[in-house]
């Protein structure tokens, strides 16, 4: 029994398919199409899960959407109403878009798969927004039982639920709406700041620690109460969430005494602080609702979704509080993981079929596609690249550890299946020795084209976690979804300024090339830990295909390449490749 689940026409389109409640398939929209945060109709991500599993449309059972637009339109209708007449131009502009896009929603999802099929097609079924993350979140587990948290900006109405999940079914314990929402909060601080709301969280996570939470008690006095049953109320003064200029109003610039960052200014001591602050009292948050659902369900194991899910400094705050024996985070928290959940929500939920708990059901998170060695010889050939081409990984992995990571080489790495999730896990890759002490610069720079305060990630073997940082064995991380603090100053191009670390911990069962090389970078050099950041530049998808490798690597400053089994030096390339006039990928974000 073939299950598709789709999210789209919000932000973050997706497909996902399961075959007898087990996932086979599920990739993002934009990294077929190369449009950042893609939220079309998700063809490309369809057509790849029925390619994936050898399969037509019409062999699928059912087809699932992650939310349901009625319930939507009837909260964006509520929410002009109250905030009439200031909201009226946005109102305006919004409502007829609304109407043909999403009122005639099952007609515009029908016209999508007409691509696939002359016939008629398979039944149409719509979940809620917060149950699809929930869903997303328990059934993928390693857990039988577990309390659920969903805190993301809004969904229908709900913009944080808690749930309790035991085999194939959860149970709603409670849920916060919209207007009161951390997701939007924290948005609006984005915003504020200058970074582009529903993308630039992530740059003011990183900024944070770059500054001192000097204006947490004033946010937590005035703009955000926390009650004791976990439950929190926004103070409504400060937002204007149907604004066309921004999130906040006057009394928010008001409050902090200072003007809106423009993207293009310069960041100050002010912008730091508030950084530090908002994100001190997300943290807060997440832990008071984390501590509610332990009160009410008494449950041992956590399991988190939605966009706030995202920010691994709060996780890793939950971690460091103890609440939990064991937390697993939905690699792809977000709404892509939407499409995920609401096909798993139909098939154990609403069919109530029985799950198997598995250690790796979510398998990596390398859902996407992968690529034969014979298809990568081909294009280079077709544009004249030389490379070398090895019989086996390790005798690959002994050459690139010698004469590239250890001579502080870039490396591009693309491997396997395509991460589904914003994580790249080693198969979509760039690649770099922790220990030099220009390794983060040189990242930022000459390949990301990124901000210099933005941090990159490390890599490092399970078995060796406890060496280096301060993280224990049995506390899962393979997707690098949690920060912690590094024990040694030897790891400059991983370490943020406050010490701390976004860890991906290397299991040989769940990312088995990466556990190779790490492995074969432990034997030359003593150390298992590598910087680990995503295949792409600024502004730009992570890269799915080997060409797209291919034209990142010519035009950013990457040293050497790895398609699978073959390797490219850049400065052993001919002429007439160098004198090509490649793509550039890069845009702005």
């Amino acid at each position: 029994m073939y299950t598709l689940g789709i999210s789209c026409f919000y932000h973050d389109a997706a497909a996902a398919l399961l075959k007898d409640g087990q996932i086979i398939a599920a990739a993002e929209e934009e990294r077929f199409t190369r449009k950042k945060h893609d939220s079309s109709f998700p063809e490309h991500s369809i057509n790849y899960c029925l390619n994936e599993a050898n399969i037509k449309l019409t062999d699928i059972h059912s087809i699932v959407f992650y939310d349901k637009p009625i319930l939507k339109f009837d909260r964006l209708l509520e929410t002009y109403f109250t905030s009439a007449p200031s909201g009226l131009p946005s109102f305006l502009r919004a409502i007829p878009l609304w109407i043909k896009e999403k009122i005639y929603f099952k007609k515009l999802l029908k016209d999508g798969l007409k691509k696939f099929t002359t016939g008629k097609h398979p039944p149409l079924f719509f979940s809620e927004h917060h149950l699809s993350h929930a869903a997303s979140a328990f059934f993928p587990s390693p857990y039988e039982s577990a309390a659920i948290l969903c805190i993301d900006g809004v969904g229908e109405w709900a913009s944080t639920s808690a749930w309790v999940g035991h085999r194939n079914d959860i149970k709603p314990l409670f849920e916060i709406q919209y207007p009161h929402s951390l997701g939007l909060l924290y948005s609006t601080f984005t915003g504020f700041l200058g970074f582009k709301v529903n993308s630039g969280e992530y740059k003011m996570m990183g900024l944070a620690p770059y500054g001192k939470p000097i204006f947490k008690d004033l946010i937590l006095k005035e703009v955000i109460a926390i009650f004791e049953d976990g439950s929190f109320q926004l103070n409504l003064k400060y937002f204007n969430f149907t604004s066309e200029t921004g999130m906040y109003t006057e009394d928010f610039v008001e409050l902090f005494n200072n003007p809106p960052r423009r993207s293009n200014d310069p960041i100050t001591q002010f912008h730091k602080d508030l950084a530090a602050s908002i994100q001190a009292v997300t943290e807060e948050v997440v832990i008071h609702l984390a501590r509610a659902v332990k009160k009410m369900t008494n449950q041992k194991n956590l399991v988190m979704a939605g966009g706030v899910a995202l920010n691994c400094v709060a996780n890793g705050a939950l971690i460091k509080s103890g609440l939990f024996d064991k937390i697993w985070v939905q690699p792809a928290s977000g709404d892509s993981g939407g499409a995920l959940g609401c096909a798993l929500a139909y098939y154990h939920y609403h069919l109530k079929h029985e799950r198997v708990v598995l250690e790796n059901a979510q398998q990596g998170s390398l859902l996407g596609p992968a690529f034969t060695s014979l298809e990568i010889k081909r294009m280079l050939n077709k544009y004249n690249f030389k490379f070398t081409e090895f019989q086996t990984s390790m005798e690959l992995d002994e050459v690139l550890v010698r004469d590239h990571l250890t001579k502080d080489k870039v490396v591009g790495f693309f491997q396997g299946r395509m991460e589904f999730g914003p994580r790249a896990l080693g198969c979509r890759s760039i690649i770099g020795d922790a220990r030099s002490p220009d390794m983060q610069s040189v990242m930022n720079l000459k390949i990301k084209q990124r901000e210099s305060f933005r941090p990159f990630a490390p890599i490092v073997l399970k078995e060796d976690v406890e060496e280096y940082f301060d993280w224990k064995k049995s506390d899962e991380s393979p997707y690098m979804l949690f920060t912690t603090q590094t024990k040694t100053k030897n790891l400059p191009a991983i370490t943020h300024v406050d010490g701390s670390a976004r860890l991906q911990v290397v299991d040989r069962n769940i990312h088995t090339r990466l556990h190779e090389l790490l492995i074969a970078f432990k034997k030359a050099t003593g150390c298992s830990v590598l910087i680990n950041t995503s295949f792409n530049v600024r502004g730009e998808p992570v890269v799915c295909t080997p060409l797209e490798a291919l034209k990142c690597f010519m035009t950013t400053d990457m040293d050497t390449l790895i398609l699978e089994n073959v390797l490219i030096v850049k400065t052993n390339q001919p002429q007439s490749v160098l004198d090509t006039k490649w793509e550039s990928a890069y845009a702005e974000d």
